[in-house]
């Protein structure tokens, strides 16, 4: 079978996206057991929207986000780009605490809805209150996928399955890069 040179770009990511986000079997590689910072992983310090307590819709165009984050945090959540699978700083963290969205503060998730899927990205089977997300139909990479993004900022965070465990039988699998660890909240 031949490829073109634009076919085989596409078929070596849907590839890889598919490898780290199938189906999960609750293993998972050896633990992170290093003590995490807890410093925050970006400088929040020039962005006017970020806050863990307002959870008031926001409407910033893009062009504002692009000068006030990161080069790679505004592409993962404005551009939908995704990190390489076990590279991010959460995937098998461990710790109490909450976990918020790195664009606007948002709060997401409590590490105790935090569990080992093996796909390689932070996963949660429940969200920390109903609106702290968005859905959307996602059907890029030749796949039918639920995208989620932020509830406040509209900030792509990754995409939920229903293949995770028991209460909810959801797995939001999301990018390190898209998430704030808050320690002991």
């Amino acid at each position: 079978m031949m490829f073109n040179t634009h076919t085989f770009p596409l078929l070596l990511t849907a590839a890889l996206i598919l490898a780290g986000c199938g189906n999960s079997n609750g293993q998972s590689r050896s633990k992170s057991t290093s003590t995490m910072d807890t410093t925050s992983q970006y400088d929040h310090s020039n962005n006017p929207y970020y806050s863990h307590s307002d959870t008031a819709k926001l409407s910033v165009p893009t062009s504002e986000w692009k000068k006030l984050l990161p080069d790679e945090l505004y592409y993962i959540a404005f551009e939908k780009g995704t990190e390489r699978p076990f590279t991010g700083k959460f995937w098998d963290f461990e710790g109490i605490g909450t976990y918020a969205c790195a664009v606007c503060g948002n709060v997401l998730f409590q590490a105790d809805a935090k569990f080992s899927s093996s796909c390689g990205w932070p996963s949660f089977f429940k969200t920390d209150r109903k609106d702290a997300l968005q859905y959307h139909m996602d059907r890029t990479h030749g796949m039918i996928r639920t995208e989620v993004t932020c509830g406040r900022c509209d900030a792509h965070l990754g995409h939920v399955f229903d293949d995770g465990p028991k209460p909810t039988g959801q797995r939001y699998c999301i990018n390190s890069v898209s998430l704030e660890y808050l320690p002991g909240k």
